[in-house]
């Protein structure tokens, strides 16, 4: 068929690009320019020339580096330590002890900085000495951190959610809305492997903690107020229409400043290597989207998604059978790119297919988010993992190994999102509409 040979030259144009070390963006930028010049009558040049300065001027794209910019502020102040201080005497007597801080402390941070590898660093880096000084075994550690890490890719605000209700013009408030409670049960599920571990494994024997009156886990637990109320101040925003994703993310900003000058951490130079972290990432972000944007246009010019979409109609697939070929699909493709990448370089293909079998895009939004989550503990591109082994100094077998549990969860978590769709439609239905922008 005349579109599988086009997806066979894009497909290798794009390898050849990338096997080269050009950055994505500009390998999706080169795709589509050689699309356009091949296959259509249209300028090429011109088109790109409009297309980018159409995908960079979205007002809605505005949240991206501002949610960026608080995580990287986040990042630098003493948020990890004073979790673990607040968390620890909680997570003490539940069964996998505390092991569920690595959990709880990335959905709590999760919930202010959107990056997995934010979440990854910050909360690794304080619990990972703690729990190796207590004896907990060791891929246990890792694997749970490995885990609840992705978690910063749904739990709000999350930076691939913003990327793909960019990319397919959703809401990007329902989008978020909809991943706080797949986050949760996901966190739930990753809790209950920790806890059925313990139980069951004859290796475990972590070094007990000293008990503590319910009165002095109260007052650790003031450690947990300032991010708290930063959580709510973003989440709540949005949630009660008070103000849009755009807006929540200048909250979210002044916030963080707020915290981490009440914490002592703020200063010129955090400051300033914050604000340079943030624009280096929103930058290469921009251009990724930008070279998605213009393969998009592209590709619909070929006519390729929408004799693509044909194609699987005539296949007469049912929705579950289409997802789990998505999944799959998702799984394959994640070995080898970055979450966003995935989601920008696919989007032109997948969404006419989701939409003609009557998917909901923000339920759809979820789904993928969880399928990238896996791709980013999958080698041989897995960044988490590449994060782990930094911080651990194990084997990438090792580190690979001890997260394949997680990932286990991660497929089981698609299967109860196709099974009860309402836990990531209930928030964003009922929740109130705030102002444009």
């Amino acid at each position: 068929m005349e579109e599988f040979q086009l997806i066979a030259i894009f497909l290798f144009i794009l390898f050849l690009l990338l096997g080269t070390g050009v950055w994505v963006g500009l390998a999706l930028l080169g795709v589509a320019f050689v699309g356009m010049e091949l296959f259509t009558s249209r300028p090429a040049g011109d088109t790109m020339i409009t297309t980018i300065w159409s995908a960079s001027s979205s007002w809605t794209l505005t949240a991206l580096p501002m949610f960026i910019w608080m995580g990287e502020i986040l990042f630098r102040t003493r948020l990890s330590e004073d979790m673990f201080k607040g968390l620890s005497p909680f997570m003490a007597r539940l069964p996998g002890g505390l092991l569920h801080t690595n959990i709880v402390g990335c959905t709590v941070f999760a919930a202010v900085s959107g990056s997995s590898a934010a979440t990854l660093t910050t909360v690794g880096k304080m619990s990972v000495p703690e729990l190796r000084k207590r004896n907990y075994p060791e891929h246990m550690v890792i694997g749970t951190l490995a885990g609840a890490a992705t978690l910063g890719l749904m739990i709000p605000p999350s930076l691939t959610l913003i990327v793909y209700g960019v990319t397919i013009n959703e809401s990007i408030s329902k989008l978020f809305m909809a991943g706080i409670l797949p986050g949760l049960v996901l966190a739930l599920m990753f809790m209950g492997y920790a806890a059925i571990h313990a139980r069951l494994s004859d290796s475990y024997n972590p070094t007990p903690e000293p008990p503590m009156s319910f009165g002095e886990k109260l007052w650790n637990a003031r450690f947990l107020i300032p991010v708290l109320l930063l959580i709510t101040a973003v989440i709540g925003s949005m949630y009660t229409g008070i103000a849009t994703a755009t807006e929540a993310s200048a909250i979210g900003v002044i916030g963080s400043l707020v915290l981490a000058a009440a914490q002592g951490s703020l200063s010129w130079r955090t400051f300033t290597e914050s604000l340079m972290g943030a624009t280096r990432t929103s930058a290469m972000i921009a251009l990724i989207l930008a070279g998605a944007a213009f393969l998009s246009l592209s590709m619909g010019f070929t006519g390729l998604p929408r004799a693509l979409a044909e194609w699987i109609a005539h296949l007469e697939l049912s929705r579950f059978e289409l997802l789990m070929a998505l999944l799959v699909f998702y799984i394959v493709i994640g070995c080898f790119l970055d979450g966003i990448s995935s989601v920008v370089l696919t989007m032109a293909v997948v969404e006419p297919m989701v939409r003609a079998a009557g998917i909901d895009l923000i339920w759809f939004g979820i789904f993928i988010v969880v399928v990238v989550e896996m791709a980013q503990i999958t080698p041989p591109i897995g960044f988490n993992l590449f994060v782990l082994q930094g911080m651990t100094r194990h084997e990438m077998s090792y580190i690979s190994k001890a997260a394949l549990p997680m990932f286990a969860i991660m497929v089981l978590m698609v299967f109860v999102l196709i099974a009860a769709p309402d836990l990531a439609t209930w928030l964003p239905e009922n929740m109130r509409t705030g102002p444009a922008g």
